[in-house]
């Protein structure tokens, strides 16, 4: 005990193995500072071919060598925490707080209603209080089916609920559940509950899925609940009126489940829509959500998660409160931030969906102890720094008592009283989206929305449980994949080109190193020039024999081999000790190839665009669901393809004209017997062979592969097209 008496309810402790990693940095440093050194010394003359060329590559690598400086902000000093949910028991146990739950969806066909109440009830059967929790839905997309499914969830949570705190199942998302569990035969009595649960939940799973393949409701069902009726006005998802409703009233000594307990409240929100106003996409959702909840039950704790993302560990919320109710360090934290974790992510993660190292180093060393960026889901929030206020840290809450409202209006009146805070017209002459709420503006809110709260004083934490806090579903297409990042690259390089760029928003606000830590991610767009002229220059130069890296025999040459080595080397063993497998770190390598060519450059090309007023802001939701040859290839981790898109035709253009010039190379040392080729042009040459070898499922696609996941003749055609082009312009 410490001598104050005082026992903390977390403790923080620094990353192992710092000293092999401020080796490394030392070592890269000098590398690349020699390397530069080497570009300036060694340029062509004015008169001497390739100058310009030369001049190019020392650009780019001039922007690598300060981009990785950058990132080395958010690797200096990572912190993990633990928390004491014993001692935060014996303390607080009677005077747990309030937590509100808010889960988004925007569309019921690429976020199936299924999906969505399993994300619900996940959370409404955490290990708490139930009568101290109140789950609110945002439909974005207005289905009657989402809310039908929603309704289907509120009866079978009367029987849920208590199973999974009478036998503390994880997870607690029924479908994952199952899926993960057998039947439990060495206690029969939760065998025999676990038997008839399952039953519950297949006829419930059952009944959803005939609706939704239906597209519509029978009149039996219509006559279940009165909320049916709000769809008599509705003219399509984007043209109506508020509607809200209250299907689990918490505050109603009826509300009970099947053990005679209270349940978490349950309300469904689809916030009004109109053609002639800008709903600012999950922003506006969550924003409509914080109003209308501090209406019905004003928790001062708010959770946040998308509705893909389901709670796969019961203890987060106290967990969570570790933070919010230690004595001395909590009222300075403004919210707790779980990273971002996937339940269907392939052995070898064939995408780099997981960001491994982001995820488990990098979140974990954003800012220092000032705190992680806020990543829009599986984040435990104060309702008061939502609301815009700044940092006291020196107040003393009462937790139990704080935002606490005894309403005692009926649901219905509530449901009336309340539409009006998501409606329309409520923002408008009002702070909200600008000091208040999440803000607006931009594609990734949740970046600003983060980055304005730190600038307010407060500080944030990031939580890397043993038992992952959340688990939701990573694309299962290339297709996807890339526009999901093409989403974030773009709107992160638009805050940096913004007023909201850490530099000019943070400058004197928050530490430099926190400024930089947000540019690691602010400026992936950019990556994409460098990269783009790494794949195509240096082989057009291998093409007309104009070298631009040293000679093999020359001492510069084994510097570059060497930064390069130990760069990798660290990459590869930093990946490993995440939990990846060597297969996984060079599909992670792939991805970030593709993603720099085709992603990030679309992303920057667009943000210019909007910056010029010539293109406006727009969301795109991630497809949840895939259809079963998808599925089957996405599992055995084969590439899919499958599309027309011009980020194929970029890949495709980019693999054929490496492919073309390293064979037309080979030609030249086995059929010319030109070896000496290798000593001038040896290191362009061992650049051209790895980007084809790293191309390797582009080839796959394009040429052996006749399934529909494989890359469409049109495709093939111009992205052909387009490299002999370039070839023949190299050569020639």
């Amino acid at each position: 005990m410490a001598k104050d008496g005082y026992l903390p309810l977390f403790e923080t402790r620094a990353a192992k193995g710092r000293a092999l990693y401020r080796l490394y940095v030392v070592s890269m440093l000098v590398g690349l500072c020699l390397l530069s050194m080497y570009r300036v010394n060694h340029c062509p003359g004015d008169a001497e071919p390739g100058r310009w060329a030369w001049i190019g590559i020392f650009m780019a690598e001039f922007w690598y060598s300060l981009y990785w400086i950058i990132t080395q902000s958010v690797r200096w000093n990572p912190l993990y925490h633990t928390t004491f949910k014993d001692r935060l028991s014996q303390r607080c146990e009677n005077a747990f707080p309030c937590i509100d739950i808010f889960v988004c969806t925007a569309d019921s066909i690429v976020e199936p209603p299924i999906m969505v109440i399993n994300t619900v009830l996940s959370v409404m059967a955490y290990d708490y209080p139930s009568e101290k929790l109140s789950i609110y839905l945002s439909d974005d997309g207005g289905s009657i089916l989402t809310f039908y499914a929603l309704l289907e969830a509120s009866r079978f949570a009367t029987h849920w609920v208590p199973f999974c705190k009478k036998f503390k199942v994880e997870p607690r998302a029924p479908a994952a559940y199952f899926r993960s569990t057998a039947d439990p035969l060495h206690d029969p009595l939760q065998a025999r509950e676990w038997s008839s649960i399952k039953k519950l939940y297949e006829d419930m799973e059952m009944r959803i899925a005939t609706a939704v393949k239906l597209g519509r409701l029978s009149e039996e069902t219509y006559k279940q609940h009165k909320g049916f009726h709000e769809w008599n006005h509705v003219s399509s998802k984007c043209d109506h009126p508020t509607i809200l409703q209250i299907l689990v009233d918490g505050r109603d000594p009826n509300a009970i489940d099947a053990d005679g307990q209270p349940l978490p409240t349950l309300v469904y929100l689809a916030r009004e829509k109109r053609p002639q106003y800008h709903h600012n996409f999950k922003a506006g959702a969550m924003n409509a959500l914080i109003r209308v909840s501090s209406k019905i039950s004003n928790a001062p704790i708010i959770l946040n998660v998308d509705c893909d993302m389901y709670s796969n560990n019961s203890g987060s919320v106290k967990d969570a409160l570790c933070f919010f109710m230690d004595e001395k360090k909590g009222p300075a934290i403004a919210y707790v931030q779980h990273p971002q974790n996937f339940e269907n992510l392939t052995a070898n993660d064939i995408y780099g969906s997981a960001l491994r190292v982001i995820m488990e180093v990098e979140i974990a060393g954003i800012g220092g102890d000032r705190g992680p960026c806020y990543i829009g889901t599986g984040c435990f929030h104060r309702r008061e720094v939502l609301c815009g206020n700044k940092c006291d840290k020196n107040s003393d809450l009462d937790w139990n008592t704080l935002y606490v409202r005894k309403l005692e209006e009926k649901a219905n009146v509530l449901e009336e009283t309340s539409k009006i805070l998501a409606s329309c017209s409520y923002e408008e002459q009002t702070l909200w989206g600008k000091e208040m709420g999440l803000k607006y503006g931009c594609p990734v809110e949740d970046i600003i929305t983060g980055l304005a709260i730190q600038c307010r004083g407060w500080k944030s934490i990031c939580f890397i449980p043993a038992r992952k806090g959340f688990l939701g579903l990573a694309p299962t297409t290339l297709l996807q994949t890339l526009v999901q990042h093409k989403r974030w690259s773009e709107g992160d390089f638009q805050i940096f080109l913004s007023k909201y760029c850490p530099f000019l928003y943070g400058r004197r606000l928050i530490p430099f190193q926190l400024q930089l830590s947000y540019s690691t991610y602010l400026l992936w767009a950019p990556n994409s020039l460098a990269t783009l002229y790494y794949v195509f220059i240096p082989s057009i130069c291998l093409l007309r024999q104009s070298p631009l890296f040293p000679n093999v025999a020359s001492p510069w040459a084994l510097l570059c081999l060497g930064v390069l080595s130990v760069k990798y080397a660290y990459s590869l063993l930093e990946f490993l000790t995440c939990g990846g497998t060597i297969q996984g770190w060079w599909n992670d390598q792939r991805m970030w190839l593709f993603k720099r060519t085709t992603s990030y450059l679309f992303g920057f090309i667009d943000s210019i665009l909007k910056q010029l007023g010539f293109a406006q802001s727009e969301f795109v939701i991630t497809a949840k669901v895939a259809d079963d040859f998808v599925s089957q290839r996405y599992k055995q981790e084969i590439m899919e393809f499958g599309a027309v898109s011009p980020m194929f035709t970029i890949l495709a253009t980019v693999a054929m004209f490496n492919l073309f010039s390293f064979i037309w190379v080979l030609r030249l040392m086995l059929l010319d017997f030109e070896i000496q080729i290798l000593e001038s042009l040896g290191l362009q040459v061992l650049l051209c062979g790895l980007l084809v070898f790293i191309n390797f499922p582009v080839y796959r696609g394009l040429f052996f592969r006749r399934d529909s996941g494989s890359i469409p003749k049109s495709v093939t055609t111009k992205s052909t097209l387009l490299a002999v082009l370039i070839f023949t312009l190299a050569l020639y």
